[in-house]
């Protein structure tokens, strides 16, 4: 097996002759922005794990790099049953390359198992830093990008993610999502319920591409406009909660607040801790709250 750019002597459990692992970032839209040192990679590795071989085949031709590692498939589908194959090449002192359709591996794709694998048997992983959706869409939303967290895709089911959202509503931190074009809307309806419908935002699609565009507005305007439709790859940023004190929170916000925790399957008691503990409040505050709305709404009914 040829060593590639090694830069320096392994020394680990796995023994002298311990292949690397190559982490590339692939480009996410325009094929002009692959870093020079990809294809001095696809033109080294021996092994090359592919999320498609067909992308990759056309990623090559692009860059005008010919390669003669051996190519095999490393997808959601076959990562469980592909990566012993894997750790078993870079035990034998292999170069194996991982690319992904786009973006980092690892980073919502294949990649996590190879990377745990590897490094529990102490095999050196490395990587080629790339473009990445995650961090373009920060930089063109016109958000706060000092503190950020990446929340990956929201769950599909609608349950599911009204939890997860209900989770990160009084995250400070600005969020940043994958969604798919076709759950857009639901997604942006779902956060404007969580977050708040005024909460700002910026829908990124297409980055990179022919047909980039970055849209901004409130959840509740990027709902009503993805309800028309929506095509391309799509990241969404949302600005952080804001840094409000207890007193700026009326009984309305925080039981509008332990009413998205209960829609989403939370028990009352747990869900009036959490909005409690994510407002900085007594529990018993935001109880009476709840209390109080619930004896406001019997009366209404009654009345």
């Amino acid at each position: 097996m040829r060593g590639g750019w090694e830069t320096g002597a392994v020394t680990s459990s796995a023994g002298p002759a311990a292949g690397v692992l190559v982490l590339a970032g692939t480009p996410i839209g325009d094929v002009a922005d692959a870093p020079p040192r990809l294809s001095a990679e696809l033109a080294c590795a021996d092994v090359i794990a592919a999320e498609d071989t067909r992308r990759l085949r056309r990623l090559t031709q692009s860059l005008g790099v010919t390669t003669t590692a051996r190519v095999v498939s490393y997808f959601e589908g076959n990562e469980s049953a592909r990566t012993p194959e894997l750790v078993t090449a870079l035990e034998e002192g292999a170069r194996v390359l991982l690319v992904t359709d786009a973006g980092m591996p690892s980073v919502s794709d294949p990649g996590y198992r190879l990377v745990a694998a590897a490094v529990e048997r102490d095999i050196r992983v490395t990587a080629v830093p790339g473009p990445s959706a995650v961090l373009t869409a920060l930089a063109l939303s016109g958000l706060p990008v000092d503190r950020f967290c990446f929340e990956g895709f929201p769950p599909r089911k609608a349950g599911e993610r009204r939890a997860r959202l209900g989770e990160a509503a009084g995250e400070r931190r600005t969020l940043v999502y994958f969604e798919a074009p076709h759950r857009l809307a639901e997604t942006l309806a779902a956060m404007a319920e969580a977050f708040g419908a005024g909460r700002r935002a910026a829908v990124c699609r297409e980055l990179t591409k022919t047909y980039e565009e970055v849209r901004r507005g409130t959840l509740r305007e990027l709902a009503a406009w993805a309800a028309e439709g929506v095509r391309g790859e799509i990241t969404v940023v949302v600005e952080g909660a804001p840094e409000t004190g207890p007193e700026e929170l009326d009984a309305t916000e925080l039981v509008r607040r332990v009413r998205v925790r209960e829609e989403a399957g939370e028990p009352r008691k747990e869900a009036i801790a959490a909005v409690a503990a994510a407002a900085g409040l007594p529990k018993r505050e935001v109880f009476d709250a709840v209390v109080s709305a619930k004896h406001a709404a019997n009366r209404s009914t009654t009345g």
